[in-house]
């Protein structure tokens, strides 16, 4: 494997971590909201939720498939890559201290 392949392996297996991460979040999310009747707002929050984690699993997915040179570019374009998911990430614990008991 040439160092361009390990460093796109790196990252998808980066995305992939951050993504459990996120499953593992939202998991906790829905089961912290099970005992509530009916709070749209809650409910529509984590739906949002789900969705930006949908975008970021269809990146994952098309990152997997890119050759090194469309990689490398979609990187440079995209600002901060990584901190998208961190941000996602940070939303999911701030709504599990809201509803977390």
């Amino acid at each position: 494997m040439t160092t361009k392949e390990q460093l796109i392996d790196q990252h998808i297996r980066e995305y992939e971590s951050r993504l459990k991460h996120i499953d593992e979040l939202y998991e906790r999310a829905h089961k912290a909201t099970e005992h509530l009747d009916d709070e749209h707002h809650t409910r529509s929050e984590l739906e949002k939720y789900a969705a930006e984690r949908s975008k970021l699993q269809k990146k994952a997915d098309k990152v997997k498939t890119m050759s090194y040179k469309n990689w490398r570019e979609e990187t440079i374009r995209s600002s901060g890559p990584m901190a998208i998911w961190d941000v996602l990430a940070q939303k999911l614990e701030d709504f599990l201290e809201r509803h977390e008991k």
